[in-house]
């Protein structure tokens, strides 16, 4: 009685995004999405549509009175991939499903027959619509909830997709980072080093026109610094300063350090305090009872994530990313800061430089998560 039903109506979209809630309801992990957050990524308004398509699908288990949605996938074609991958390679993602390999099944199925139509030869994910969003499965390290914007799912669905046929494109690590641990002294000195150089460092601006010129130095850094990122592709300014907008209320300029050279903007860390853990008690509803909740369960907030860490290759040498370590760690355990750890994620597991360095500084795996491909 499992019907895969393309999403054509302001109902069906409703029910898409109820079907987290049917998945995960007794989970006690799981954060719930802002539910106008993911409703945002299908608005016409989405600069993804300037360079893609997609369709949603739901699964509807009609046995009852009314149909129940019971799964979801959402396949999409992102032709600035195609054109960087010289293959016509599509995506899947914004993927739930209860715990039925059958149901499951047939969202894959509706995925790749969509994207197969479309001349797609090749299908990846868990990708929502681009790297820069949700993507990957866990698939290993399920004991813990996730930290903010890091994915998290039961740990049948990458069982599911394996019995599927898909097979492993590549793997991803989060790294756990106890703060009552001193860095080694090669990172103060690499930072003493780094300023003799000629390298300054100062924090983020978070208000006004400070942090709008520093967004938009950050967005053309980003672009420099991961032109080859693996599967990914360049945003458009207005989508990342977008995204920057969203996130200027809750950085801490304490762990979010930036180093320039002769006033140029040459490598960041961004750190995030964990906002999981009072978004765990909003319900996916930042409405006034919402905000009131987020509000109140932000005290108690006591790690972060470290997302990324970024430096031009060409100051490598002048020891910009360790001196962005020393500070980035040394804001986190200052006076009054409340993080007892921290989490940098996710790193690809064939990025040696980054792991060597991160391993270095005293991150140890403690998550494990994988993109998988399939032939159509």
């Amino acid at each position: 009685m499992i019907e895969i039903r393309p999403v054509t109506t302001p109902t069906e979209s409703e029910l898409f995004l109820d079907v987290p809630k049917r998945v995960y309801g007794n989970d006690p992990y799981w954060v719930p999405p802002l539910r106008s957050d993911i409703a945002k990524q299908f608005a016409p308004s989405n600069p993804f549509f300037q360079y893609g398509t997609l369709q949603q699908f739901l699964a509807l288990d009609s046995s009852g009175s009314s149909p129940q949605a019971v799964g979801r996938i959402v396949a999409a074609i992102n032709r600035r991939l195609i054109e960087r991958e010289g293959q016509n390679i599509g995506l899947f993602g914004f993927f739930e499903c209860i715990k039925d390999f059958s149901v499951a099944q047939a969202l894959f199925n509706a995925a790749k027959a969509w994207l197969h139509e479309q001349g797609m030869t090749k299908v990846r994910g868990p990708i929502d619509l681009s790297t820069h969003n949700k993507c990957l499965f866990l698939v290993d390290g399920f004991d813990s909830p996730p930290m903010v914007m890091m994915p998290y799912n039961p740990p049948y669905y990458p069982k599911f997709i394996e019995q599927d046929g898909w097979e492993k494109a590549k793997d991803a690590y989060a790294y756990d980072f106890p703060l009552d641990k001193p860095l080694p002294d090669k990172f103060e000195k690499a930072y003493q080093i780094a300023c003799k150089s000629g390298v300054t460092f100062r924090p983020l601006r978070t208000k006004g026109e400070g942090f709008k010129q520093d967004g938009i130095s950050l967005y053309n850094l980003f672009n420099r610094a991961f032109a080859n990122n693996w599967s990914s592709t360049p945003r458009t300014q207005e989508e990342f300063l977008e995204e920057a907008k969203s996130l200027q209320s809750l950085v801490d300029p304490d762990v979010f350090p930036i180093a320039e050279y002769n006033g140029e903007m040459v490598g960041f860390w961004m750190g995030l305090p964990d906002y999981n853990i009072a978004l765990k008690h909003v319900g996916g509803k930042l409405d006034w009872l919402g905000i009131l909740k987020f509000l109140w369960y932000r005290r108690q907030i006591d790690q972060g994530r470290v997302v990324v860490i970024c430096s031009l290759p060409e100051y490598r040498r002048k020891m910009v990313p360790l001196g962005l370590i020393y500070l980035g760690m040394r804001g986190g355990i200052k006076k009054g800061k409340p993080y007892k750890r921290a989490e940098l994620g996710y790193v690809y597991e064939d990025n040696y430089p980054s792991r060597k360095l991160i391993e270095a500084s005293g991150g140890t795996i403690y998550k494990t998560y994988r993109i998988y491909e399939k032939a159509l």
